[in-house]
């Protein structure tokens, strides 16, 4: 198992027979999709608002030959042009209708509209594509306790999970940070969004773990993740600081937290959602793909 500074070196000079053949297939002139050089145990995906400058045509095409299976945080739709790709989503977006990171579950004035939204809309929508997560927020404190929030965000969840069981869809909440992104979020730690799914009590509600939010907010990612993996249906990642390219500028160990979350059983997707630095944002786009294969 090569290291990760090992490997971007290896990338760098071209000595990398892996390096070679990606940069073949982006270039154009190797078919052969990455796919095939993945060893399986990471399933990837690619959050489409990271490319928005690529048509969604365009952001397939370069999944289907990096070996993606997904691209992610599309609208309802949005959905069916992935058909034509066979590709997945790995997580259905909900942001519409004025709801979303900062106006969310945690404020019972947003109940009647959001369970209106997820019933009618959402949930059906989402199990007609076919696909499986459908995301939701918190919504932002506005001088809320934190107990407080729970209970609201678990009083109006509860009037969904019923339904969301008979679709096969599971309601996913981000984990998000605070401090620098999202300024007065309330699920901001693993903690709160664990006993959040404890008081809501079903499968078909878990939390997305952002590993870029939540090294910004308390760290210790491996150990979270190795006890708290239960309560986790989705994974994202992005470097810290920055949130750009997850290669050695960042401080994050990307291989060995793949591992971990490959060690505890996980058949879901890792979704990349940095936001490239590099001029070639697909080529940004292989690398991490390479750094998360394990």
């Amino acid at each position: 198992m090569l290291h990760r500074r090992n490997a971007l070196q290896l990338i760098a000079t071209g000595a990398a027979a892996i390096a070679t053949q990606a940069f073949a297939v982006h270039m154009g002139k190797n078919e052969q999709a990455l796919g095939s050089l993945l060893s399986g145990k990471i399933r990837h995906s690619v959050s489409r608002w990271c490319y928005s400058d690529l048509s969604l045509d365009e952001l397939c095409i370069a999944a289907k030959r990096f070996g993606i299976e997904s691209v992610e945080l599309l609208s309802i739709e949005e959905l069916p042009l992935l058909k034509k790709h066979d590709l997945t989503c790995g997580m259905v977006s909900a942001i519409r209708d004025g709801f979303g990171i900062s106006k969310g579950w945690n404020d019972p004035k947003n109940h009647e509209g959001l369970v209106k939204l997820y019933a009618d809309l959402l949930i059906p929508q989402t199990a007609k594509a076919g696909m499986s997560n459908l995301i939701c927020f918190s919504g932002n404190r506005n001088g809320m306790s934190d107990e407080q929030g729970l209970k609201n965000c678990a009083a109006g969840l509860k009037k969904l999970v019923s339904l969301a069981e008979k679709y096969k869809v599971t309601l996913v909440m981000e984990l998000l940070n605070s401090k620098i992104d999202h300024k007065d979020y309330m699920c901001d730690h693993t903690a709160w969004g664990v006993e959040l799914c404890k008081m809501v009590g079903s499968e078909n509600f878990k939390l997305l773990y952002d590993i870029y939010h939540m090294q910004i907010m308390e760290g210790d990612v491996i150990r979270t993740i190795r006890e708290n993996h239960m309560y986790f249906a989705h994974y994202h990642t992005a470097g810290v600081p920055g949130r750009n390219e997850i290669d050695h500028t960042q401080e994050l160990n990307y291989p060995a937290i793949m591992r971990a979350i490959a060690q505890t059983g996980y058949q879901g997707f890792v979704g990349q959602e940095f936001i490239p630095k590099n001029q070639d944002k697909l080529l940004s786009l292989q690398q991490a793909i390479q750094i998360c294969t394990v």
